[in-house]
């Protein structure tokens, strides 16, 4: 059901607000003997991973959000199908980039002396990287079923124009039908109507 998946997708995108923000906000310090901000985890790239796929997750649920409003209205079955494998190929990415963020992450934390740290979301980034990890694979659930579905599920409740008939012309009282164009400068000679000239 779409509720679920918007619901789905916006579990991912609070997740990975809480992930950059807490790396943002607390993942840095700024030690009295320098003047650099220092990465909380001991490695800077630690830092730089969950902020680049914190916010990278965040702008793809928007943009995914944006794609789920407007699919229905997609009447092209070739778009559908390749907007559903995009969503299916980056949830299945993302949960794996994830669940390696998680690791990077666990691991240069365990190697840190914690002594006078502030770690509340430090720790708060680590376990929301996890979480997020079983988020996006619920994204790509939903996005393998929907491929399953197939395109041609997707398109009901539209109604192509091109399948209607042509109009088959307007029966006049003798019972026949209207053939003569309406407006033509080579009147039907039997009627007795001269059109006036500019």
């Amino acid at each position: 059901r779409s509720s679920d998946l918007t619901i789905t997708r916006a579990i991912c995108v609070l997740f990975a607000i809480i992930v950059f923000s807490c790396i943002i906000g607390e993942g840095f310090s700024n030690p009295s003997t320098s003047q650099e901000s220092k990465c909380l985890y001991g490695n800077e790239d630690a830092c730089r991973y969950g902020i680049c796929i914190g916010v990278v997750a965040f702008l793809a649920c928007i943009f995914f959000f944006v794609v789920d409003l407007y699919f229905p209205q997609i009447s092209s079955a070739t778009d559908r199908r390749y907007l559903v494998m995009a969503d299916l190929g980056f949830s299945g990415l993302w949960a794996f980039l994830w669940f390696v963020g998680f690791c990077f992450l666990t691991h240069t934390w365990s190697a840190v002396d914690k002594k006078e740290l502030l770690v509340s979301g430090v720790q708060a980034a680590i376990a929301f990287s996890f979480f997020s990890i079983f988020s996006w694979v619920i994204l790509a659930i939903f996005a393998f079923k929907r491929l399953r579905m197939g395109v041609d599920d997707f398109t009901r409740g539209y109604d192509d124009p091109s399948a209607v008939p042509p109009y088959s012309g307007y029966p006049n009282a003798a019972g026949g039908s209207y053939q003569q164009p309406p407006f033509t400068n080579n009147p039907d000679p039997a009627s007795g109507y001269q059109p006036p000239v500019y």
